[in-house]
């Protein structure tokens, strides 16, 4: 597990123009809250903090306004859908030790059985509960070999120590398709020539 360091500056303005002001000035505007405190509003660097998204379920270390310390996660990122900028980011504090439920992503290895089988994935991510400062950026799976009909459940996705489910054990994770195969040349045409 990855840990950034990250400068933040509270804020006192709110509303569409200060978020404006503030992404023009290529920062962003962000709220951490956590273990019932109350939201602090904060700018964030631009580049600084999308560099540091681009690992899942980053552990940030926050530099408030050079006084402040604190430990936390992203829990909801908002991007602009068309130019996929940072608009807004919440951030959940955390505590070293404190276990913590997030959706790690499930990558795979190997080879489907030949036959022109289709890998579904069911779920985006896997969720789990784990220690805030050993949150794992993925699980790795195996597919080698899986037919048609084989479904990967959550409890057939080995995890590292310390980290334990935070879904149902036979909920399905991963499942194998069958693609549809093309018709043959000229068998549309005969259908369309009987009808």
């Amino acid at each position: 597990m990855s840990e950034v360091k990250l400068s933040a500056e509270t804020r006192t303005e709110f509303g569409k123009g200060a978020a404006r002001r503030i992404r023009r000035a290529d920062k962003v505007p962000g709220v951490l809250y956590g273990h019932g405190s109350e939201p602090v509003h904060l700018t964030f660097p631009g580049h600084d903090l999308l560099l540091a998204l681009r690992t899942p379920n980053v552990l940030i270390s926050l530099d408030i306004d050079g006084k402040t310390n604190e430990l936390a996660i992203p829990k909801s990122v908002q991007r602009d859908p068309i130019k996929g900028f940072l608009e807004h980011v919440d951030l959940l504090l955390v505590k070293r030790g404190e276990k913590v439920t997030v959706e790690v992503p499930v990558h795979t290895e190997g080879d489907l059985a030949p036959g022109g089988n289709l890998l579904e994935h069911i779920l985006d991510g896997l969720p789990v509960e784990a220690e805030a400062t050993h949150i794992p950026e993925h699980v790795t799976v195996s597919i080698e070999g899986l037919d048609a009909g084989a479904s990967v459940l959550a409890k057939d996705i080995p995890l590292p120590q310390g980290v334990s489910l935070a879904i149902e054990e036979d909920a399905v994770v991963l499942q194998v398709l069958q693609a549809e195969a093309a018709p043959a040349e000229g068998e549309g045409e005969a259908e369309a020539t009987e009808a």
